[in-house]
C-alpha cells in the first residue's frame, strides 16, 4: 500500500473515534506497518498482514485505550508481542511514558528497531515474563496503568497486571465481546490480587462487526506480596 492511500485509510478510520493525526503521526504509524510486515517472516509477528486489516485490526483497536489513560501518567503494556497496544498508543499520545514487556527477546529487538526508526521517546522495551517483572521492586507498584491485548483470560490477566500497578491506579484489558463468563470466572482473582471492576465497555471496532471490550478494574488495596506466582501457574492454576 502506498502511503497516499494508507493515509487515507488511516484518517477517515481515526476521523471515527474523534482521533486527529499529524503528519508525523501518519508517517510514524506507516513506517511501523512497513517494519511489521518486513520483520514478520522472520519473527512471525502477526497473522494479520493486509494493510487495511492492519490499521484497523491492529493500530486503530490499540489506539481506543488512549481515553482511557490520564494526561502524563505512564504505563505498561504486558505481552506486548509485536507492540500493541503500546506503540499505537505512543504515536498518538507523547505526553504517555510507556514500558512494553515481552517474554521473546526476538520481539524485543523489533521492537526496539521501531522505537529508534519511529524517534519516540520516553518508550522502552524489556525483555521479561510478566510473572517475573510484577516481583521486581523496580517495576512493583509503580505503573499508574497496566495493559494488555489478548494474552489471558480475566483471572490470569489480572495475576500479571495488578501488582504492577499503583494503588488507584488501573488495569486496562483489551477483550473479545464475548466476556461476561470470564468476567464472572475472575471477580474472585480481582478481589484477591487488590483490584475492583469499575468500567465495562462493549463496541463494534469502526464499521465493522469485529466486536470489542475494555474491562478497566481499578487498584484499590496492594497485591498481597505472594502475586504474581512463579512462571506458568497463574496460566494452569487461576485465582479461583
Amino acid at each position: 500500500m502506498r502511503i497516499e492511500e494508507f493515509k487515507e485509510k488511516i484518517l477517515n478510520e481515526c476521523a471515527k473515534i474523534n482521533i486527529v493525526l499529524n503528519d508525523i503521526q501518519i508517517s510514524q504509524f506507516y513506517n511501523y506497518m512497513c517494519l511489521i510486515l518486513e520483520w514478520n517472516g522472520k519473527i512471525n509477528l502477526t497473522a494479520i498482514t493486509e494493510p487495511n486489516e492492519i490499521i484497523l485490526k491492529h493500530f486503530i483497536d490499540s489506539i481506543m485505550i488512549s481515553k482511557y489513560i490520564q494526561k502524563d501518567e505512564n504505563l505498561i503494556d504486558v505481552g506486548t508481542g509485536a507492540g500493541f497496544p503500546g506503540i499505537p498508543v505512543k504515536i498518538i499520545r507523547e505526553d504517555i511514558n510507556i514500558t512494553l514487556i515481552d517474554s521473546l527477546n526476538k520481539r524485543i529487538n523489533f521492537l526496539n528497531q521501531v522505537i529508534d526508526k519511529l524517534k519516540l521517546k520516553n518508550i522502552n522495551a524489556i525483555h521479561a515474563r510478566a510473572e517475573e517483572i510484577g516481583k521486581m521492586q523496580q517495576y512493583r507498584e509503580k505503573f499508574d496503568y497496566a495493559t494488555s491485548r489478548a494474552v489471558a483470560n480475566l483471572s490470569t490477566l489480572s495475576e500479571y497486571l495488578l501488582p504492577l500497578v499503583k494503588e488507584n491506579g488501573e488495569a486496562i484489558c483489551m477483550k473479545s465481546q464475548d466476556i461476561n463468563q470470564e468476567i464472572n470466572e475472575g471477580k474472585k482473582a480481582i478481589s484477591v490480587l487488590g483490584g475492583k471492576i469499575t468500567k465495562i465497555d462493549k463496541f463494534n471496532l469502526s464499521d465493522s462487526d469485529i466486536k470489542r471490550s475494555i474491562i478497566v478494574i481499578k487498584k484499590i488495596n496492594k497485591t498481597p506480596l505472594r502475586y504474581p506466582r512463579k512462571a506458568g501457574i497463574p496460566s494452569k492454576e487461576p485465582i479461583k
